[in-house]
């Protein structure tokens, strides 16, 4: 019953992919002028349909999302989109998600191409399939011209030419094409980091990579193997493939940004992969951007990476989803889709136990690296050769290391249910861009269509009142500039008291803490009689053993990183919460300013007989980039005069001898006295309150210019993107006025053949609408 009714819903969401796309080719045939000069003049490159504006380019993104759409329906493919930064460790969470290593690690970017990876039952060596392999062949060509004629010695100086780029370079001179197909892990690895590689190279020599003919999902490389984790699953309808994308900016391409969004935008469900140890970076919020646009049509996961790299100081599992969910993604993700997990435990754990259970025993660690990181991961750093040998001791530390690595939640949450209902999120995948698509090009062809039936003076007249409004665009931008820096100066001000109460907090507490009689507590050891004597002779504290005088000053440090780290927190929250509520304010403060030119707009065109739908653009928190931690520690660095006769221990600890900026911390032999060891407690003092006194000078300035920064640049982003709304109005009205005045039998035919348009796409509106219904239903029963 239940493969008979996916089979009938994959029947009708096929006839109306194909419905929609012949709706789409007799729409790129109704006569038309030129308008995608209106984006281009300022500057866009949006690939984003407008609802009133169909461009050329805004129909070629609409036929590749629907002819995608349709390639998934047919073989019911569920894609689930692998998405984050360069150091995030998405390859080596494709590769435990995987079970085994089929996407190779390097400290450099690694996905220059999107790459597909499908659970294929029973194909348990990996093959890669790279049938669109001509861009890359005729690139070839070109490069080995450009390397012939190259200076091989100034081409170092732009990039780093190791071990593999060297086997490129001699690729290239040699004439070697790339391959169709490679079995085994092995060859796939070496093909994937020329790839990579054949990316940074053409940047170096100036010769653009062509990332275009890899737009189309199905151009991009596929491998093929069955993943571990659902091998021996019982068999159901659909498939589940993962897609590995580009992460913003890799390998120095900023346009990889647009192949980023128009492949999450293709894809059935999204899996953002997160640095733990860099949530609030500035690389991850331009992940958690783009996951942002998409996570209201299709299923949105995310893996909070590193999370083995906790210590007992930092934000627990629900503090982090809470981080997640509520600060960083405004409620775009809900708390029980947030995974932390360690994906190195979680590979090299499952990958043991899948040799253990393949082979009996693990490979020998001299050949194969990834067991002696297991072995040290799961058994210590002191692990021995002997040790491997152990099966049943080395199975329990893999179940072990696995457990560790909080993997399993997500693995049966996410990927054993994507593998079951493959099929459905396939479905739904399309009901939602079917939707998208009826809806918006029913808007569009209802505008064209009375722009018909309107007179041309009123036309004229509209035409006319839209360039008063966008002129009144730019009056409005200078009158709230004013209103904008009063609410920004307000905000400042009080974080500046509130910085000043913190510092002085701050200087109270350390002060306390170097009075005389909190130092020789500090110092005192043992009970009664066995007490070890401690003196202060002026400002210097006296010790009579060295390593007293070690454990003293662990002591200071200690209670000293105690009172930082709490102003630490106490800061960032506090300084969060103003931002977001400054982020509120101007965000309304530009909305109320702009009402009204809305307002009149849609009353104006209303008049006419026209339905205008004009959404304001968005005013994110996200451009404030604010990183409270970052800070801090940009702070210390700037401040830092390393001493080379100091260890660097890593951590709070060895800030504090940064700071002072003298080997341990003060204390040194008396040269006169051997047995006499002096610590200047004053100098200590001095030193952490000229410290704090600096940081809290430091951060004032860096929340200044971050917030004048990032308040002109979102305004200017909303201010245009406000513009170019009303200018595609604009334009759409000038198109209705200019096929107005045409002979009236044009006029009465075109107006036939919207009208025909018109009730298409309300078929297309209504059927998709009773295929979501049913999807839904389904997928509720499914969960029941």
């Amino acid at each position: 019953m239940y493969t008979q009714t996916i089979y009938e819903l994959s029947q009708e969401a096929e006839r109306l992919l194909m419905l929609s796309l012949d709706h789409l080719r007799q729409l790129q045939k109704l006569p038309t002028t030129s308008l995608d000069d209106v984006a281009l003049k300022r500057g866009e490159q949006s690939g984003h349909v407008q609802p009133l504006h169909f461009s050329a380019r805004g129909m070629d993104v609409q036929q590749a999302t629907l002819n995608n759409e349709l390639r998934k329906v047919t073989r019911l493919e569920m894609v689930l989109a692998i998405v984050g930064t360069m150091k995030a460790g998405k390859s080596t969470t494709i590769n435990a998600i995987v079970g085994t290593e089929v996407l190779p690690n390097r400290n450099r970017p690694m996905t220059a191409l999107p790459t597909l990876i499908r659970h294929t039952p029973g194909q348990k060596d990996p093959v890669l399939h790279f049938s669109h392999v001509a861009p890359i062949d005729a690139l070839m060509k070109i490069l080995q011209q450009r390397v012939r004629e190259c200076d091989r010695q100034s081409l170092t100086h732009e990039l780093e030419i190791d071990k593999d780029m060297n086997t490129l370079l001699q690729r290239i001179e040699n004439g070697v094409a790339f391959e169709r197909y490679y079995l085994g892990a092995e060859p796939i690895f070496q093909c994937l980091k020329s790839l990579n590689d054949l990316v940074r190279l053409s940047k170096a020599l100036a010769v653009d990579f062509p990332f275009s003919a890899y737009a189309a999902i199905e151009n991009i490389p596929v491998i093929e193997v069955e993943f571990v984790h659902l091998a021996g699953q019982a068999s159901y309808p659909g498939q589940l493939t993962l897609l590995d994308t580009p992460g913003p900016n890799e390998a120095g391409q900023p346009h990889l940004q647009k192949m980023l969004n128009e492949q999450l935008a293709r894809a059935s469900a999204v899996l953002a992969v997160m640095d733990y140890t860099q949530l609030k970076s500035i690389s991850d919020e331009e992940v958690r951007q783009a996951i942002t646009a998409v996570g209201k049509s299709v299923p949105l996961y995310a893996l909070v990476n590193k999370f083995d790299q906790k210590d007992r100081n930092s934000d627990d599992e629900e503090q982090v989803r809470a981080l997640i969910s509520g600060t960083l993604m405004k409620g775009g993700i809900t708390p029980e889709r947030i995974y932390p997990v360690s994906s190195m435990w979680g590979y090299l754990a499952n990958r043991a136990r899948h040799e253990l259970m393949t082979h009996g025993r693990l490979p020998d660690h001299q050949e194969q690296r990834w067991v002696q990181d297991f072995a040290e991961a799961a058994l210590g750093r002191r692990w021995r050769t002997a040790d491997l040998d152990d099966t049943e001791h080395i199975r329990h530390a893999a179940d072990l290391l696995w457990a560790d690595s909080l993997f399993e939640q997500p693995i049966q949450n996410v990927i054993h249910a994507a593998y079951a209902n493959a099929s459905l999120y396939a479905l739904r995948s399309a009901s939602h861009k079917l939707l998208n698509y009826a809806q918006s090009a029913h808007e569009y062809l209802e505008f064209r269509y009375h722009g018909l039936t309107v007179a041309s003076d009123k036309l004229q007249l509209n035409i006319g009142h839209i360039e008063d409004d966008m002129q009144q665009i730019q009056v409005g931008q200078e009158q709230v500039s004013d209103e904008v820096k009063h609410e920004v100066d307000l905000a400042l001000e009080a974080t500046t008291v509130f910085l000043n109460q913190q510092q002085a907090e701050i200087l109270c507490s350390i002060n306390t803490l170097f009075e005389k009689e909190n130092v020789l507590r500090m110092s005192q050891h043992g009970i009664g009689a066995a007490m070890t004597a401690a003196e202060m002779a002026g400002d210097m504290l006296v010790l009579h053993d060295e390593g007293r005088a070690k454990i003293v000053l662990d002591k200071i440090r200690s209670s000293c990183e105690v009172v930082l780290l709490a102003a630490q927190e106490s800061i960032s929250r506090d300084l969060g919460l103003r931002f977001e509520q400054l982020e509120s304010t101007l965000s309304r403060t530009l909305n109320d300013a702009m009402r009204p030119i809305e307002q009149r707009v849609k009353e104006e065109l209303s008049h006419a007989g026209f339905r205008a739908r004009i959404r304001f653009p968005a005013f994110h928190s996200a451009m404030f980039n604010f990183n409270t931690r970052q800070l801090f520690n940009e702070a210390i660095e700037q401040d830092t005069q390393l001493d080379e006769g100091t260890s660097s221990a890593g951590g709070v600890r060895d800030m504090f001898s940064r700071w002072l900026n003298q080997p341990n911390w003060g204390w040194s032999d008396d040269a006169a006295v051997k047995t006499r060891y002096l610590i200047d407690i004053n100098a200590l003092n001095n030193s952490l309150v000229q410290y704090v006194t600096l940081f809290c000078q430091q951060i004032r300035k860096a929340l200044a210019a971050q917030v004048d920064i990032s308040v002109t640049a979102g305004m200017a982003t909303f201010f245009a993107d406000f513009s170019l709304c009303l200018a595609q109005l604009q334009a759409s009205l000038r198109e209705s006025l200019h096929l107005r005045q045409q002979n009236e039998s044009a006029v009465t035919a075109l107006s036939e053949q919207l009208q025909h348009r018109i009730a298409i796409a309300s078929w297309i509106n209504e059927d998709s609408r009773l295929l979501r219904d049913d999807i839904h239903t389904l997928f509720s029963a499914e969960h029941t």
